[in-house]
């Protein structure tokens, strides 16, 4: 019993790592390649399935905001020591078509924005808001965590080599309710802490690229006036409207320590 006690603590103290930016301490039992693997079928699956828009103003937008706001927080993490976080990672950045108010990014950097979100981004800064947002759900490894959550009170923390195994259904399970699978792709499940916390690192994020972080509260007020009874998708797990926006203008002193407008 205290070999197991001592080999738990082991693990925890090995597995638990800060979050950039926050510095929240985390748990993440499960090697990020191996969730890489499984996003990768997924995504390759949702891009067979989707018509991607390609050759316009808008999807040419898409992939320049997101590489600008990628190439920034690779130099980030590299200078803070963390640039294992984005280990393997191979950036993509499509426009789906679809009205849904949606977009996500999956583990290794594979980012999806839907037409439908468009009207509501508005511009590059707009966009800039939910491509920093997105990013942050990946870089802190929010999925992983959930999955880590799940598998010590659903699998008694058995490592994902021996669930994929041993647990097939169960590891499919906690995968589509971690990263929001099973009904629509992206559609992802965080916890209201989560979304906070990809709120102040998408702000840091998209400052970095020279993106005015001030443009948030506005965006996301543009988000809470399409709610009235029934919210979009987007907005089902986040935290409550007047809630976000204050949390967002409470920080972004600290976000505008970062921001340094493209010349």
């Amino acid at each position: 019993m205290k070999y197991l006690l001592r080999l738990t603590l082991v693990i925890f103290l090995i597995s638990c790592s800060k979050v950039p930016i926050t510095g929240r301490r985390q748990l993440n039992m499960l090697p990020e390649s191996q969730l890489m693997t499984m996003s990768l079928t997924e995504y390759n699956s949702f891009l067979k399935e989707n018509k991607t828009i390609t050759g316009t103003a808008d999807a040419a937008m898409v992939k320049s905001v997101g590489e600008k706001i990628a190439k920034s927080v690779e130099s980030y993490l590299k200078k803070n020591a963390q640039g294992k976080r984005i280990k393997d990672f191979e950036w993509e950045f499509n426009l789906v078509e679809d009205k849904t108010v949606n977009a996500w990014c999956m583990p290794g950097g594979k980012v999806v924005f839907y037409t439908g979100i468009l009207p509501l981004t508005k511009d590059e800064n707009g966009l800039a808001v939910v491509m920093g947002h997105e990013i942050a759900h990946a870089i802190a490894r929010h999925g992983n965590e959930r999955m880590s959550q799940g598998l010590a009170l659903q699998g008694g923390g058995i490592a994902l080599s021996v669930a994929l195994a041993d647990k097939p259904q169960l590891t499919q399970t906690l995968f589509e309710q971690a990263y929001g699978l099973g009904g629509q792709l992206g559609m992802l499940k965080y916890s209201r802490m989560h979304e906070s916390e990809s709120d102040k690192m998408g702000l840091v994020f998209m400052a970095m690229a020279g993106y005015d972080p001030r443009e948030a509260p506005k965006f996301w007020e543009r988000m809470a006036a399409q709610g009235g009874q029934s919210p979009p998708e987007f907005l089902s797990t986040h935290p409550h409207d007047d809630t976000r926006i204050k949390d967002l203008n409470d920080y972004m002193d600290e976000a505008l320590k970062f921001y340094k407008p493209a010349k």
